[in-house]
């Protein structure tokens, strides 16, 4: 457990039996599991439930023809549930049995990170532009936990009324060298790499940037 003992660490929930279908990333414990059709990916939707149900988890279920996503959010209680693990391996359990290939490559998520002048606090402007939730003194997020999350980071140094803003992309730990390749030989440059292999940073051709991060994947 954590200081807290509310929740657990990524290496605690990947130490628990029956879990190898997931992954952490910065929208929560996510597995997808490919399907054959949308009434096949449904499926799984009410095994999930009963799980849920018996676990104490409230999970987001995103079903589509091509998969079924099941996520079991950060938001709400700060980290990973220590009922996250028994949850996650009933799931696995009830996709096996329903013919449903888990697919760990699949899983990713996505943060947008509003740079501000340290003067600046713009996290107002867009909790109302986009309909959004505060999450503790510097995020936002889709209520509905579809849309990327936000995170707000005062700059310094920088010319006032100039934001910055660049992508995190939360990948599985397994997975994140290979993103990183393949963004480099799609025409991108390699920025930072200190930090490796916790994220990357890369520019797009036109200067954009994106980190690559696997941190969540792995934190102890």
């Amino acid at each position: 457990m954590t200081e807290d003992a509310q929740t657990i660490s990524s290496k605690q929930f990947h130490d628990a039996a029956g879990v190898a279908d997931w992954r952490v990333v910065s929208s929560g414990v996510q597995a997808v599991f490919r399907a054959s059709s949308l009434r096949h990916a449904a499926s799984l939707v009410e095994p999930a439930s009963a799980a849920a149900e018996e676990h104490g988890i409230l999970p987001d279920i995103d079903v589509r023809p091509e998969a079924v996503v099941v996520r079991v959010p950060l938001w709400a209680t700060g980290g990973i549930a220590p009922a996250a693990p028994l949850f996650a391996a009933a799931v696995s359990q009830a996709a096996g049995r329903l013919g449903l290939r888990a697919d760990p490559t699949a899983v990713q998520s996505l943060s947008i990170y509003v740079a501000q002048h340290s003067e600046a606090d713009v996290r107002p402007f867009f909790l109302a532009v986009l309909g959004y939730d505060p999450v503790g003194e510097t995020d936002a997020v889709d209520p509905l936990r579809i849309a990327p999350d936000l995170a707000f980071n005062p700059l310094t140094g920088d010319r006032p009324k100039r934001g910055r803003t660049h992508l995190d992309v939360f990948v599985p730990a397994s997975d994140a060298q290979g993103r990183v390749d393949a963004a480099l030989a799609a025409g991108g440059r390699l920025v930072d790499d200190s930090q490796a292999p916790a994220y990357w940073s890369i520019a797009s051709p036109d200067n954009h940037g994106v980190d690559i991060a696997s941190w969540l994947d792995t934190d102890g």
